[in-house]
């Protein structure tokens, strides 16, 4: 009985096994279908994560502003102090006579060069060369009665009280006819210096007032130009301190001269002085009433940091550049970052300007496309856009 329940018990066994073991690769087989979906999602959903990313990322670099962008360089800056000024003849006057009449010579043209005293206008005399004859003629007869109460007194002919009062009435009789010459000279206009003339204001048979002009005379050669300078200036001016002055009636052309005089006080009212320079005219190309601009040099030449005129922002708080600088994302792509840089500006050049201090030399800094800006903004650079960084730019309509 014992055997024959050994010999049964193992066969029911077995079978037991052979019934579970479909049942076993089967859970297996579920597993791996579980795990292979759970990392197909995972691979699938980093995909997807990647792709928002990279969406995400072009749509940020799509909206980065673009700008222009300079290299900041170090040149050499000459200080100079500029101002705006008027020019004069250093000789001029508006002619006229002295006395009224009527026009009856004319001896000038409009524009004419003329030397000094040149007749260049009479009035009618009427009956002044009759009366200065006239008081001529009692001079002479005033000379002769004086000269022969000489001779009497000489033989005791007349008293020394006679004598006297002829010699006062010769004295008389002389100032009278100057008086009378002096009448007749101012209605004479010469020219009182070599210059060249304005367009005349007088025809002939007109009547002319005293004082009312005839006509400008005004010596172009040399010229003088009379600007103002604030009175921190004053210690960089001086006489003979070489000036250069252009005009816009000549684009480009400077004219060279020096300064002649300091005004001996600062006006009051603007805390101003007034500086004249000399300034040579050979070919009377400068006019007097034109309006000129001064440079003159200040000191010794520096080595300064100097950028656009258009890479500042002036604020009230202060004056700004955006510098630019190279970052490197997650991915390992290279960006441009613009940080915003306060500095201190110097003098101007043209289109340039100097900077004191805030940036160094060969910094980045950007030219247009500032308002679109803010700290740490990433940026797209096209520099097809050129910023003039000129020193002495000239008109783009010249």
């Amino acid at each position: 009985m014992n055997s024959a329940v050994t010999e049964t018990h193992p066969r029911k066994i077995g079978a037991a096994k052979a019934a579970r073991a479909p049942r076993t690769w089967l859970r297996l087989l579920l597993v791996l279908l579980v795990v292979g979906l759970l990392a197909g999602g995972l691979i699938g959903f980093h995909q997807f994560k990647a792709g928002i990313l990279k969406q995400v990322t072009a749509g940020i670099r799509a909206q980065q502003p673009t700008v222009a962008t300079a290299v900041a360089t170090s040149e050499a800056w000459q200080p100079m102090l500029s101002a705006v000024g008027s020019l004069r003849a250093s000789r001029g006057a508006d002619l006229s006579p002295e006395i009224g009449g009527v026009v009856q010579e004319i001896n000038f043209e409009s524009g004419q060069n003329v030397v000094a005293g040149a007749v260049l206008l009479r009035l009618r005399l009427n009956d002044d060369e009759a009366k200065l004859q006239q008081l001529q003629a009692a001079a002479e007869l005033a000379d002769v009665v004086y000269k022969r109460d000489v001779k009497q007194l000489a033989a005791q002919g007349v008293a020394q009280s006679t004598v006297d009062t002829d010699a006062g009435n010769l004295r008389v009789a002389r100032a009278q006819v100057a008086a009378q010459q002096a009448i007749i000279d101012e209605k004479t206009v010469r020219a009182p210096f070599a210059g060249r003339l304005g367009v005349r204001q007088v025809d002939l048979g007109q009547y002319v007032g005293a004082g009312s002009a005839v006509v400008t005379l005004q010596a172009l050669d040399p010229m003088f130009v009379d600007f103002y300078l604030p009175q921190q200036a004053l210690e960089h001016v001086a006489p003979g301190q070489p000036v250069t002055v252009t005009v816009d009636a000549y684009p480009g052309r400077n004219f060279s001269g020096k300064i002649t005089a300091l005004n001996a006080k600062v006006d009051a009212t603007s805390r101003m002085l007034q500086v004249r320079a000399s300034v040579a005219n050979p070919d009377s190309a400068l006019l007097p009433g034109m309006f000129a601009n001064v440079v003159t040099m200040s000191g010794a030449a520096q080595s300064l940091v100097t950028i656009p005129l258009a890479a500042v922002s002036y604020n009230p708080y202060g004056s700004l550049v955006y510098v630019v600088h190279s970052k490197t994302d997650a991915e390992g792509h290279t960006q441009a970052v613009v940080t915003q840089q306060f500095v201190t500006t110097g003098d101007q050049r043209g289109d340039q300007v100097s900077i004191l201090k805030g940036i160094a030399a060969k910094d980045v800094v950007v030219t247009a496309g500032q308002l679109k800006l803010h700290n740490n903004a990433l940026v797209k650079i096209d520099n097809r856009l050129n910023v003039t960084d000129d020193a002495a730019p000239s008109p783009q309509d010249q």
